[in-house]
């Protein structure tokens, strides 16, 4: 923890995994910029999107920053990821989430799904307008009071969708910042994969259902995402098609 009246929070939403939680509050104790930690623990199971706004609740700082308790920021993540917004040139940044050290196929095929779908929140006719992932987002305090997260959202899945397309709609789209690394702890099976894939894709049908300019992507849109997929090898781009499959099934079921 820092000092009294921080300049910047870091809010960490956590459930059942404290070996991995030790390890994302460490790194953020080793930042380069002093932050309060503000870990908000899921007990009852009320999602992310409540953690996250009972976290901004909580926090002091002017900035507050998001991440996942199975994610590592990199060291000056906090740095680099708030200084245009402590200027006031952006409203919301979000950076890159990578896999580390020993990385499976599906950890790979989350990372290509990602950062795919943050290289496109910024695409004429994107299906993720304003993507940004919360593992990796920052945001001011003024802006998350107007705008929290949808708690409607059980689980997570599509609730970072939602708010960063609401916060492109009003004008703060995530900017994105290369140097703001976060890396997610590795270790995903095939099957967990296709699970959270599932589950995205009951997720996805909840935030179209918010909103009629909310559709599916184009047919090159998809083409892209499998291009990333197999750009990363043949068994992540395996794996990425067959998670098309997977949240389509979790959309049918949705409806």
């Amino acid at each position: 923890m820092c000092a009294a009246g921080p300049r910047v929070s870091v809010v960490v939403p956590t459930r059942g995994r404290p070996e991995s939680l030790r390890k994302c509050v460490a790194a953020l104790e080793a930042q380069t910029q002093p932050v309060e930690i503000v870990v908000v623990e899921d007990t009852g199971g009320r999602g992310p999107a409540w953690a996250r706004n009972e976290g901004v609740g909580r926090a002091r700082g002017e900035v507050v920053c998001f991440t996942d308790d199975d994610c590592v920021p990199s060291p000056g993540w906090v740095e680099a990821l708030t200084v245009s917004i402590q200027s006031g040139v952006e409203q919301v940044t979000t950076g890159p989430v990578l896999v580390g050290r020993g990385a499976t196929a599906a950890d790979r095929a989350w990372e290509a799904i990602v950062g795919y779908l943050q290289q496109q929140a910024t695409a004429p006719g994107t299906a993720s307008p304003g993507f940004a992932v919360t593992a990796n987002v920052a945001a001011g305090r003024e802006l998350l009071e107007r705008l929290p997260f949808d708690e409607s959202f059980p689980a997570a899945a599509g609730e970072d969708r939602d708010w960063g397309e609401r916060a492109a709609r009003l004008g703060a789209q995530p900017h994105f910042v290369t140097g703001a690394v976060v890396v997610h702890q590795s270790g995903l099976t095939v099957r967990g994969f296709l699970r959270q894939q599932y589950r995205y894709g009951r997720g996805g049908a909840q935030y179209r259902q918010r909103s009629a300019d909310r559709r599916f992507g184009s047919l090159a849109f998809y083409a892209g995402l499998a291009r990333r997929g197999f750009a990363a090898g043949l068994g992540p781009g395996l794996l990425v098609a067959a998670a098309q499959a997977a949240t389509l099934a979790g959309v049918v079921a949705a409806r």
